[in-house]
Formats: C-alpha cells, structure tokens, sequence
C-alpha cells in the first residue's frame, strides 16, 4: 500500500483579529486514523481543520509562545521541521507544505453556498473534475486517463445518472455526495468533513458512510466535525474536543463520548436544572409523535393560506403534485421527508419565491389575487441556509436585523428610527444586542442564525418559515433556539422543515409528511 501522510501540530495557535480562535494546538495524527473534531460552536473546529488543510496560517506569537521556545526540544522528529509549528511527513520522509496540501482534501458547505452564490451551474461531471486541479470552475481540458478517473469515482459515489445534470438542480443530499466525489477524485490521504452530515437524512447518512467505508479498506483517514453523535462517520475511532479554541481531550471514542453530542446532555452541562424539564417535556417527540399544543386550533379558527390543486415545477422538473392545504390561526406545522422531497421548495412557495403552475391556486388571507408579492412577503418570516449564505454582506447586524423589514438583502436607504426601534427589539429579544454593531461574518454560526430569525419577525411577521433552524448548532445553542421559538409561537404561526424530530419546539399542532411528489397530513413524526 502506498505509504500516506502524518501531520503534527505542535503549540499552534491563530488570531482573528482581537481574538484568539486556536491557542496553544498540539496534535499529531497518524495515517489510517479516523477523527471525530467536537465542541460547541464559536470553538474553533472550523479554522482547526483549515490550519490542517494549509489554508490558514498559525499566527506567530500565540498565547504561549515563551514556553513553546522553551519546548523547542520537545518537536515531534521525522517531520518537516516548519518554523510555524505544522509538520508533515509520509512514511520517514518529511515534507513541506505544499506536498502536504496536495495530500489533503477540505469539504465543507461554503464551498456549495459559493457555488449557489455565484451561479456557478457546473455538469456534476465537470464539478467532479475539478477535484483533479483542485479549482472552483474546470480551467483546463480533461484528459482521457482523467475521464475514466471522474467516471469511476461518480460511479463509486452513486451519481453515474446525474452526471449531466446541473448541479444547482440537485437535491440537498446529491449536492453533498458530488462535493464529496469531488474532493475523493483527487484521491487524498486524507478527508476533512466539515460538519458534513449537517441537513442529510438517514438514508443520505448511510450512503456516505458506505462510500467512506469504502475508502477506509484502502486506507483513508479522515477529520469530520459533528454535533451531533448521527453525524460522525461509522467507523471513526478517535476524538479530539476543542473549548474556547483549546484542546480539552484527545482520546479514543467511546459510546458515553458520543452519548454527549445529544441535545440532553448539552444542556446538561450547563442547565442541569433546565435539562430536567427538557428531558420530560420532550418525551412525546423521541416517541415520534409531535410535541403537542396545549390547545389545538379549532377547525373554526381564520384560514391564513389555502393552497388547491397545486402542482409545482422547479426547473421543469416536478417536485410536488394536486397539493391541497390550508394553514389556520393558531397552528404550527411540522414539514418533514426525505432530501429531495420537497420541503425547501414548499416553504418557497409558501413565501413567494416559487409559484405553482397554471391550474393550481394560492389564496392569502387578507391580500386579494393581483397583490404584489413583495406586499405578501412583508408579512412572512422566511429563514433558510441559502439566506445565511447570501448574508456574506458588508452591513451591521443591526442593518440585517432592520432588512427584514423591507424582506430585502441589507439595505437600499439608511435605516429610519422607526426599523433601528424594531431591530434593536428583536436584537434584544434573542440576545444580540451585544453584536449588533458586527458584521455577519464576524458571528458565529449560532449568533447568525438568531440574527436571522430576528431578521425575519423585524416586519411583525404573522407566518414565520424556518428550513432546518437547527442545523449546524450545538447543543447549548439548539436548545437556546428551541426556547427563543416557543416564546415566538404565542404570537405567530410557525412552518418549520426538519430532519430530526428533537429539533423542534413544544406546542407545534400538525405535521405533512412530502413523499413521492405528495404530501399527507399527521399528527405524528417519523425521522428520516
């Protein structure tokens, strides 16, 4: 077998700014292990993994650096002794940076947010062969050894009859598995997983785990981050946790370490008294039936949305057919099914952003048929991990928060008295006050998902859409989420699209099941 590469990192740390996200890293990791990278977020593990893939730089002088020169003679041998605190070697043999980096393979969602974020519409085979040059867009003609290469790898991923298709097309689920074909065309010694797993259902799980597992008998290693213990590939064997940018515990994984991911004990270690009440009041959704509303809209209750015989296309292709619903006062809906069901496109609709095809209807209550839909939208909270792309915006929080308002991406004109009153009350509502003189990139992903939300109810939202609003947070922070939404549910009705039935709020009344084109109406949950 062909001997693979080793990395150390010794006494690494990295600034941002005024802030140090990494202090004081050593690590050493060996070909053939497999790592789960944990911890809350804002600790660190994205910038861990982009310092491993070289494309973050340790900052000299971290927070230790007077005893890591007195160290110096405790530097890992056999390695490329760079002065910046990174090592690499293959078998015995050190080498630098570069080689190292031709080495390792980076797959997180920015990379598919910059496609969407750019129109970037590549054929999946042409996304596939740009994993060989390692560039965004194919710059260079592909050779035949290399089709053959592209071939074999969509195959192994399972994407053989998609490889025409656009990749902007794709569901959820394919646009993982083509970035994942992607970064293993270049056939790295090693992967790094950046929350990977995050908005896949089980069966999507399971087709990556098998596709790594693959991998694993020709000697891949990989680094995946996780928040929750479904999320970390089947076959990993170590752990390292960060907190607060620190190393907190390197071991091998045992099922009590993963047992921590879970929602309970996050809050555990922070609200045990808190973590009581959630652990009774969530049995009704582990059971798989819907947490329940202390009250359930009456049938007499005011109908908000009625959707008849409504057939949806997105780019000619259909996604939902002969949908029949009605949204009441007072109710809250659970969405749920497979990637690719629907859900995203659902809630679209719902807002504004798609339309149905001639025959079917849409009624809005209170907005006459010929109303603009900017009118309609103004009146709707609508968040989705798209949005949170699209917030790569050089504008404060508070300007975010205000946008809402005009349901726009920032702001055309200067923000009035009237939208600094409404977003410094929903910056407060979810704690943000703090940040609210922040750029969007400067939070962490949590403190950007509130800011969102807050974005959303900035217009006194009547409706509020949410698309996975837990995906990607920790613990802690889902739990804070689930909180913030069930104050939010006595003043609004709330449409939320999941995958785990954990992630959502007490008190919602129904659920619609998407599958195969339909939807059907229920009271209970199955997680998918």
């Amino acid at each position: 077998m062909t001997e693979r590469l080793a990395m150390l990192l010794h006494a690494v740390s990295v600034r941002r700014g005024d802030k140090w996200v990494l202090r004081d890293i050593s690590w050493t990791l060996r070909p053939g292990e497999r790592w789960a990278l944990v911890g809350d977020n804002g600790a660190g593990k994205t910038q861990l993994l982009k310092l491993l893939s070289g494309d973050v730089w340790p900052t000299p002088g971290g927070p230790r650096s007077r005893r890591r020169a007195r160290r110096r003679h405790e530097r890992p041998s056999g390695a490329a002794l760079n002065s910046d605190g990174r090592h690499y070697r293959v078998g015995r043999q050190p080498v630098e940076l570069i080689e190292a980096k031709r080495r390792v393979a980076y797959v997180g969602a920015e990379l598919q947010d910059k496609y969407a974020r750019y129109g970037w519409n590549l054929r999946v085979r042409e996304l596939v062969a740009t994993g060989l040059h390692r560039t965004d867009l194919l710059l260079l003609p592909v050779t035949p050894p290399q089709a053959k290469r592209v071939t074999a790898t969509l195959r192994l991923c399972g994407l053989s009859r998609h490889a025409a298709r656009e990749f902007l097309s794709l569901s959820y689920g394919q646009k993982r598995l083509a970035l994942l074909a992607r970064a293993l065309v270049q056939d790295p010694d090693w992967l790094l997983l950046d929350e990977f797993y995050n908005g896949l259902d089980a069966d999507y799980r399971q087709r990556i785990d098998e596709v790594l597992g693959a991998g694993v008998r020709r000697g891949q290693s990989w680094v995946a981050t996780a928040h929750r213990a479904g999320d970390v590939p089947r076959g990993t064997r170590c752990m390292l946790e960060l907190a607060e940018g620190r190393v907190h515990a390197i071991k091998r994984i045992r099922p009590s370490d993963l047992a921590r991911l879970t929602e309970r004990a996050g809050e555990s270690r922070r609200h045990p008294q808190r973590a009581r009440r959630s652990s009774r009041a969530g049995k009704s959704v582990r059971a798989g039936k819907l947490p329940r509303a202390g009250k359930v809209a009456a049938s007499s209750a005011p109908v908000l949305l009625r959707l008849s015989r409504v057939n949806l296309y997105v780019d000619y292709r259909p996604v939902l057919r002969d949908l029949d619903w009605q949204l009441r006062r007072g109710e809250h809906w659970a969405v749920y099914g497979a990637n690719g069901a629907g859900k995203s496109s659902f809630l679209k609709l719902l807002y504004g952003d798609l339309s149905p095809s001639l025959g079917g209807r849409i009624e809005r209550a209170g907005f006459p048929s010929g109303t603009p839909i900017a009118e309609w939208k103004r009146y709707i909270g609508y968040v989705s991990p798209e949005l949170q792309t699209d917030y790569a915006v050089n504008v404060s929080v508070l300007d975010v928060v205000a946008s809402g308002r005009y349901a726009s991406i920032g702001l055309v004109d200067e923000a009035t008295a009237g939208d600094r009153r409404a977003a410094t009350y929903w910056l407060r509502f979810f704690g943000l006050l703090s940040v609210a003189k922040r750029r969007p990139r400067e939070l962490s992903y949590g403190q950007l998902r509130r800011a969102l939300i807050a974005r959303a109810m900035a217009a006194d939202a009547r409706i509020l859409l949410l698309d996975e609003p837990l995906t990607g947070l920790d613990p802690a922070q889902r739990a804070i989420m689930k909180r913030l939404l069930e104050r939010l549910m006595k003043r609004l009705t709330l449409i939320v699209a999941v995958h785990h039935p954990e992630d959502l709020p007490r008190g919602m009344t129904h659920g619609l099941r998407l599958h195969n084109r339909r939807a059907y109406p229920s009271d209970s949950y199955s997680a998918t």
